[in-house]
């Protein structure tokens, strides 16, 4: 109480000046505040895990541009069917063609659907047999 009675007989001066250094403090600790942050690691980013263009769609329509046949991963072995093909929304992507034989050629319009081949490299979608040109799979 005796300190809030000699504050009380200061002039305004002071009280400005008293001010003025509570606002410094305050500057002050914003910036320890920053160097504090600026030395913490970096915060932990999501990563999506499916970078694919098919990613948030059902299907997309597409045009063969190339016949190409991939290798699996070990331990699988075997050649896979793939086809390059260039969606509607202009992205191009390597879609595997299921199940035995299939009549695609260069030029061929297919119905592509997300979903990738665990055993081939940056296959991340399949083609849609007995849709558009893709002949439905025959049966044995």
């Amino acid at each position: 109480s005796v300190l809030l009675q000699r504050l009380a007989h200061l002039p305004s001066s002071s009280t400005a000046a008293a001010a003025l250094h509570t606002s410094s403090l305050a500057a002050r600790n914003n910036f320890l505040q920053f160097i504090h942050e600026r030395n913490k690691p970096p915060e932990r980013r999501s990563r999506s895990k499916d970078k694919s263009p098919i990613t948030g769609y059902n299907h997309f329509k597409g045009i063969v541009l190339k016949m190409v046949i991939r290798h699996p991963k070990q331990p699988n072995s075997g050649n896979r069917k793939c086809a390059i093909v260039r969606l509607s929304n202009g992205a191009e992507v390597c879609a595997y063609i299921p199940n035995v034989g299939h009549n695609l050629q260069e030029h061929s319009q297919v119905m592509v659907r997300g979903g990738r081949r665990r055993d081939l490299i940056s296959v991340k979608a399949n083609i849609i047999r007995g849709k558009l040109d893709c002949a439905p799979a025959g049966g044995k």
